[in-house]
Order: structure tokens, then sequence, then C-alpha cells
């Protein structure tokens, strides 16, 4: 069976489920749904709010399968560029008060205006922003380990600096150090791209 990572079998896949093919669509949800239900998880914080976004992920995806065009991006980047923003906009429908019992709360310092997309996106725009993903992905590779994981520790997971230094067992000065290079490095990555 084909991997997740063949970008060749996604965009083939895509453009059937793009024709009404449900096989095909089966067939791109089972390579593809354990890597967008990670996304979902790491992003929902509840296994049962990631299952539901995981469920209106693909639904959107079955909708606007037939505009995906392999130019625009990769199409594991443009299937998880949906899935990150249906995650913010369900997280922007849910209330705290609403949350399942027994579940961790949102970060309250999640402030939607900030990562929620434009209710008027269109596919084309979520192709757009997942080439930028990979491009950004690309440059990601490039960093020295310590970089990367100090990098994404304070972008992805929002850590502070001294977070990242209690976590990693770093010195904070060595920590701003590997920050401001890594930054440095992806700037200049991302510039000549």
């Amino acid at each position: 069976m084909p991997s997740a990572d063949n970008a060749d079998t996604l965009s083939l896949l895509l453009a059937a489920s793009g024709r009404g093919d449900e096989n095909a669509f089966a067939e791109l949800y089972a390579l593809t749904s354990p890597k967008l239900f990670a996304i979902l998880l790491r992003i929902m914080k509840t296994r049962e709010w990631a299952e539901d976004a995981l469920q209106d992920c693909y639904l959107r995806i079955w909708q606007n399968a037939e505009r995906y065009t392999p130019e625009r991006g990769a199409p594991m980047a443009w299937l998880a560029t949906i899935a990150r923003y249906r995650a913010l906009d369900l997280l922007r429908a849910r209330r705290p008060d609403s949350e399942p019992a027994g579940t961790e709360p949102v970060d309250e310092d999640f402030d939607d205006n900030d990562h929620a997309p434009a209710h008027d996106q269109t596919p084309e725009d979520y192709a757009a922003e997942a080439e930028g993903l990979a491009r950004l992905d690309d440059c990601m590779r490039e960093l020295p380990a310590e970089q990367r994981g100090i990098v994404l520790l304070a972008y992805y997971q929002g850590c502070t600096h001294s977070e990242i230094a209690a976590r990693t067992r770093t010195p904070m000065g060595t920590v701003k150090s590997w920050l401001r290079r890594g930054l440095l490095r992806l700037r200049d990555c991302l510039g000549g791209a």
C-alpha cells in the first residue's frame, strides 16, 4: 500500500476524489487520516474534539478536492492546512463551558484574531499557504537539530524562553542564542525561496 508521503499517489487520489470517485477518497482517507488526526489532536487537545474536526476536515476535502492542483503545493501540506484551519474554526466556535467532561480546557490565551482564517478563504488560498508551509518545512529541515527543536518549542508549542530552558535542560543564554540563530537561518532560507 502506498504511503501518505507519496505526493504523486496523493495527487492522483485527490484528482479522482474531485471527480467523485468514492473509492479513491476512501484510499486517500486511509493514507492520510492518521497524520491529520495527529495534527488535529495537538491543536484540539481532546480526542473527542479532534475526531469531530477530522470528520469535518474530510468533508471539506471531499467538497474541494477538484480544486487542488499539484503546482500550488504538496498534497499532504494542502490537506494539513485544511485540517489546521478547520481545527482553529472549531476552537473559535467552542466556549469553555461547552468542554466535554474530564478534558483539559482550551488555552485561554488563544487569540482567534491572530490565527483564524478568513471565512471567505478558498481552497486555492489554502493551497498557496500550503506551498509556503512546505517551503518552511524544507527550511526547518536544514536547521541543526537543537535549533529546530528550540524553534518548534517556541513557535509551535508557544513555550517561553524559561520553559524551553527547563524542558531541554539547557542554559537560558544558550536557548536564546539557538533561537535567534535558528530564526535568522529560517529568514535567510525563506528569503531565498
